[in-house]
């Protein structure tokens, strides 16, 4: 009786440790995903200024990403961890574990500060959220279905689905405002371009999650996504050149050429988290710590023609109630993780 009854207590400690350990990961993921998330908000307003001073939009994108790559590249004699990762993704490639394709994120991640740049000087960041949001939250749906990112297939339950329509209507309540600006309405088609950068973040954030996975380092994950983005918006803006010509002028602040460094720390958060959390929930977490970066900034930095509106205090905790929800799971869904 005595060995049974110890059998039983040993299973119950072990289902609750089973319990906590998803419970905590997702916690942990959610805040690193919000921090991301600040990083995203601020690196929007140092892209988008550098773009309206240059008068450049894709130099200024590959200003920012070249500047990333510049960094990664400094710091890998430094860092044990990246080279080792590079030779983990090398063999991973060679061996078939890994497949070309998932190297590309830098491509999302290239059309992401590309619509940073042309449109935040125009929309404003909280508009540019809207069309992003827009894009991310659909397609983080489908990416998380369709099993893409590291964490495999994952159940559409309810309180996903709620908390992603929840997030849409925070976001699109948090900018309602700006709408009624001058000149709002007529500007609405540019947000066509932050809404396919949007898509092309949630599989951004999917295969760069495979990188860091086999290399087991986010800053090789990191290097991976600029390489690429670079060398995408370095052959646009040669294009740009052909059409619209060069800069006209060169920005005096140095803060304007950080938006590489801002975007270092949001690829290598994402590439981590998105093994926590999945695709949607990460992208979530992100939209509410884009919009807490917002709040913050315009209160702090704030910029002219988009004042800090209780719409956007108010949107901003609609967002966080619905990450908790997205967050929480169904039943079947807390099984499924108790299983893995």
């Amino acid at each position: 009786m005595t060995t049974a009854r110890t059998s039983s207590g040993s299973q119950r400690h072990d289902l609750d440790t089973n319990r906590r350990e998803p419970a905590t990961a997702r916690v942990l993921g959610v805040s690193l995903a919000m921090a991301a998330g600040l990083a995203m908000a601020a690196q929007g307003r140092i892209n988008g200024a550098l773009g309206v001073e240059l008068h450049d939009a894709l130099l200024a994108a590959v200003i920012s990403f070249g500047g990333g790559l510049l960094v990664l590249v400094a710091m890998l004699p430094l860092t044990r961890t990246m080279r080792a990762g590079l030779r983990r993704l090398a063999e991973a490639l060679r061996g078939g574990s890994l497949s070309p394709w998932q190297c590309l994120g830098g491509v999302g991640g290239a059309m992401f500060v590309a619509g940073q740049s042309v449109t935040v000087g125009v929309l404003g960041v909280s508009l540019f959220t809207v069309g992003v949001v827009a894009g991310q939250t659909v397609s983080g749906l489908f990416v998380d279905r369709a099993g893409l990112g590291p964490a495999g297939a994952q159940r559409l339950s309810v309180t996903r689905v709620l908390g992603a329509v929840l997030t849409l209507v925070a976001v699109a309540w948090s900018v309602s405002g700006g709408l009624n600006l001058p000149g709002g309405p007529g500007r609405l088609w540019l947000l066509a371009l932050p809404m396919v950068a949007g898509v092309f973040v949630a599989v951004q954030q999917a295969i760069n999650g495979h990188v860091g996975k086999v290399s087991g380092s986010a800053l090789t994950a990191a290097l991976t996504n600029f390489t690429v983005g670079t060398i995408v918006l370095v052959l646009a803006w040669l294009v740009s050149l052909l059409v619209s010509g060069g800069p006209t002028a060169a920005p005096d602040n140095p803060v304007l050429y950080l938006g590489g460094l801002v975007g270092i720390v949001f690829i290598a958060l994402a590439s981590f988290v998105v093994r926590l959390t999945g695709v949607l929930l990460l992208g979530l977490a992100a939209i509410a710590g884009q919009l807490i970066g917002s709040v913050l900034l315009d209160v702090f930095l704030p910029a002219a023609g988009h004042p800090l509106t209780a719409t956007t205090v108010g949107g901003t905790a609609l967002a966080l109630v619905a990450v908790v929800i997205a967050g929480m799971g169904g039943p079947r869904e807390r099984r499924a993780r108790l299983e893995q």
